[in-house]
């Protein structure tokens, strides 16, 4: 896989089934499109999308990954399980030593200096947050980032 800006070169469109999975791989700094993001669902459409922005498809749908070249064909319904299948092909799935991609919108993360003013429910810059440069979420390394640590082993 070649690098890019965020140290995870491959591309995914993850198919409407993969909701919570599109999640883990953006946490993981994985630049993953979402099917429902951009409310599409139909198999031509998300084949058209995946070959003009060279994304790899990642879907359960066996007929679509079938006639997908490239694509990675997942059969389980939980995320651990789907992570499984995905390290089995290949994909290196750990999180960063910092958030890179946004959890909500995929866009990317960058860091909130020390002295510029957070909403109330973020922590001190000082501890680690970081702003998303679309959505304009926050994020920091709280429970949520050691369950998913957990869970990925």
């Amino acid at each position: 896989m070649s690098g890019d800006n965020d140290g995870r070169g491959e591309r995914f469109l993850l198919d409407a089934m993969l909701g919570k999975l599109t999640t883990y791989l953006r946490m993981c700094g994985y630049d993953a499109a979402y099917a429902l993001d951009r409310d599409v669902e139909a198999d031509d459409e998300l084949r058209r999308i995946a070959d003009q922005e060279e994304r790899t498809l990642v879907t359960r749908d066996t007929d679509l990954a079938a006639r997908t070249d490239g694509a990675f064909s997942l059969s389980a319904r939980d995320v651990e399980t789907q992570c499984d299948e995905l390290r089995a092909a290949g994909v290196a799935l750990s999180l960063p030593d910092r958030p890179r991609r946004c959890g909500r919108c995929n866009g990317r993360l960058e860091p909130v200096e020390d002295g510029v003013e957070t909403p109330d429910h973020t922590p001190d810059p000082t501890a680690g947050v970081w702003r998303c440069g679309r959505c304009n979420g926050y994020f920091w390394k709280g429970s949520h980032w050691e369950d998913v640590r957990r869970r990925l082993g």
